[in-house]
């Protein structure tokens, strides 16, 4: 990629808050926009409204096409009419997340200047981005931006709040904190807090930013560059603990690339230049190179950084002595909790410790461990049984809080 070749502003639809928000740092950050999109229509009563909540790497465009990649939305296999979020049904909203870099405020945003903050007039001079200034966020400040959204848009309460991965952290907090707010919680592929291990991978993922020539400390816009190679290497690292072991066997093996003749052993004189040593000679070389060069038209990289923070920051136990049964205590809200037999990021075991700590708070909770293969990135994938779980769920779930089959259409 050109270091020059930054991506065009994208025109979002945004929810505006003057008077911003409180973070959990203490900072109040004003004005914070929330960039959002939604699908279906929303009922008379406005009972019929689930949020969506979005992993590390997605933002809101779930359900159509992307207007950077111009590729079907992250969920369109999941949410439309007829499909297992039906929205038929139901009214899909769906937000880019606080700190994000798809239109809502992060580091990417215009940071107000002294006098904008005072009220005062402006000035011609065109504001610079916040960069590595930017407040540090949680998955909580997050959930307090979808929070505000979800009251511009008059709904009183959520039926359900719904994620996977950093997506289901978010759908935690919801349960947590605005309990009254969600009748029913799908968190899907997560897990209570960020584990050692994952805390690890995100902080090589950030080192390999940081080491990029083009980081200049992360006010690379002043150069006209972006840290492009060291946020593809964060994407080529990240993506690789979204699959399994046999999910990349499947899919490549040992297969090398066409164009590439390699020797029987790497101490095996080659054809001259039909080997490069550390050129793409496997497929899946070839495959996480794609996946990073790709990455980087879209996604800023100081808000890579913010994010994963934040998601290494997410322990809900930790206000509760380390009890995670504290924060969900009178708990009224309806859990499906679902994990991935293959998935090594959020294993299992993590989410059998939530269900654990959800029947201690005499929660009313399902689990599902679906037999999958793919890995972590298996819910973003084709998986019947996990369609029909959350198929079932879902209006399972209508039908107790007394929805019609066509409550859109009323």
């Amino acid at each position: 990629m050109d270091q020059t070749d930054i991506p065009a502003p994208v025109e979002h639809d945004r929810a505006v808050f003057p008077d911003g928000l409180t973070l959990d740092c203490g900072t109040v950050l004003a004005p914070v926009e929330i960039a959002y999109r939604t699908y279906g229509t929303l009922a008379p009563e406005r009972n019929n409204a689930i949020l969506v909540c979005h992993a590390l790497t997605g933002d809101q465009y779930l359900a159509e096409t992307h207007p950077l990649t111009g590729r079907a939305g992250w969920w369109a296999r999941m949410v439309g009419p007829g499909k297992p979020i039906d929205t038929n049904r139901f009214f899909v909203i769906c937000s880019n997340v606080l700190g994000g870099c798809m239109g809502s405020t992060g580091p990417r945003s215009p940071r107000p200047s002294a006098s904008d903050t005072q009220g005062e007039a402006g000035t011609d001079d065109v504001a610079e981005p916040w960069g590595t200034d930017f407040p540090p966020i949680t998955i909580r400040d997050m959930v307090r931006g979808q929070h505000a959204l979800v009251r511009h848009l008059g709904i009183e309460r959520l039926f359900a709040v719904v994620g996977g991965s950093m997506g289901g952290m978010q759908v935690l907090e919801w349960a947590a904190t605005y309990p009254e707010m969600v009748f029913a919680a799908m968190p899907i592929a997560t897990a209570p807090f960020h584990s050692a291990q994952n805390i690890a991978f995100n902080e090589v993922s950030r080192q390999a930013i940081f080491a990029d020539p083009d980081w200049h400390g992360g006010r690379y816009w002043e150069v006209g560059a972006i840290p492009a190679r060291g946020l593809a290497v964060a994407r080529m690292m990240a993506h690789i603990t979204y699959l399994s072991e046999e999910a990349l066997t499947r899919k490549f093996g040992r297969r090398v690339r066409r164009e590439s003749t390699p020797p029987a052993t790497p101490c095996t004189v080659a054809e001259p230049q039909s080997l490069s040593l550390f050129g793409e000679i496997f497929e899946v070389e070839s495959y996480l190179r794609h996946q990073g060069s790709s990455f980087v038209h879209r996604f800023d990289a100081n808000s890579y950084l913010t994010i994963t923070r934040a998601m290494d920051w997410m322990d809900l136990g930790a206000e509760h002595d380390g009890d995670y049964a504290g924060p969900f205590a009178g708990t009224a809200t309806r859990f499906c909790v679902i994990s991935f037999s293959s998935d090594w990021l959020f294993p299992t075991s993590q989410s059998r410790v939530l269900v654990r700590a959800l029947n201690r708070a005499a929660a009313n909770v399902s689990f599902v461990e679906i037999g999958s293969d793919k890995g972590h990135d298996a819910f973003l994938l084709d998986e019947p049984d996990f369609d029909r779980t959350v198929r079932g769920f879902l209006s399972g779930a209508a039908e107790h809080a007394g929805l019609g089959h066509h409550a859109a259409e009323a």
